[in-house]
């Protein structure tokens, strides 16, 4: 029998407890987190986002500010938006929602943004922090996916994790996490040869390659966890890497698209929001 793992309804138990958390920390010290969010032009993709993560921060108590910059703007005036932000007492933690219009350079952008406050945990020195294992703000799909799992009781140790997709994002530091809980971590990607050999392989398989059902069924062995991160939009309709209808029956585990690892990621930020306000202040009872 094949086991859903429902991350809306998980991450409404984990966002509930970090609520509680918020309100013993402003009652306590007198102080609420700040997430900053920062959009620059029109997609309509991004607008979504940026609407679902302000009004989780405000579901769990979080002081939220937007920043909606125009597309015209320069790529001098983006890293002053961002400069400025970074200033702020009041700001624990800053995102830029991704990805921005061409002519900007993302990775300047995003430098700009200090180490204690990279709640999207993509700066070098957080992935660096994580892969020798110190703390550090985790990027939050790849920690969704880690605290979904546990919330659904998995065990991780001695299993075979195969990872598709190999980006800074997702891939890479899913894979160090995976390391972390003492999996045996296979990564492939998209000039991987022979690539079911090694999806046949997997107990846990986590997709993140970004393309529509590329993860058929006879690619996963009997009784593997599948997790999905894919979200592609075909014909206008939403599709994650996974052919999950004929993979659902093969699986012990599997993620939906969307209400899988989407609504993880969006947790797990206001996650890093709070775990930044703690550090930035210095309080370590949580």
């Amino acid at each position: 029998m094949t086991t859903i793992l429902n991350g809306k309804e998980y991450s409404l138990k984990f966002r509930e407890q970090l609520k509680d958390k918020v309100a013993i920390l402003k009652e306590k010290h007198g102080i609420v987190p700040g997430l900053a969010v920062v959009i620059i032009g029109e997609d309509s993709a991004s607008q979504i986002y940026v609407r679902n993560k302000i009004k989780a921060s405000e579901d769990v108590g979080l002081n939220s500010v937007t920043v909606r910059l125009s597309e015209e703007i320069s790529q001098e005036e983006a890293e002053n938006e961002v400069y400025k932000l970074a200033s702020r007492q009041d700001i624990d933690g800053i995102i830029v929602q991704l990805p921005l219009p061409k002519k900007f350079d993302s990775a300047k952008i995003l430098s700009k943004i200090p180490t204690e406050k990279d709640v999207d945990g993509l700066c070098a020195e957080n992935l660096g922090k994580l892969l020798v294992g110190e703390d550090a703000l985790i990027s939050c799909t790849p920690n969704g996916i880690i605290q979904l799992l546990k919330g659904y009781g998995i065990e991780f140790s001695g299993k075979h994790a195969v990872v598709i997709g190999r980006s800074n994002m997702v891939g890479k530091p899913v894979s160090a996490l995976l390391q972390k809980e003492n999996c045996t971590v296979t990564m492939c990607h998209s000039k991987t040869q022979n690539i079911k050999n090694y999806t046949l392989q997997a107990d846990i398989l986590v997709a993140a390659i970004g393309k529509a059902n590329y993860v058929t069924a006879d690619m996963v062995k009997d009784g593997a966890i599948v997790v999905d991160v894919g979200i592609n939009r075909v014909d206008g309709k939403l599709y994650g890497d996974v052919d999950y209808e004929n993979v659902f029956d093969k699986a012990s585990y599997i993620t939906p698209v969307p209400g899988g690892v989407g609504p993880m990621t969006v947790t797990m930020l206001m996650f890093n929001a709070f775990t930044a306000c703690l550090r930035n202040n210095n309080i370590d009872e949580f």
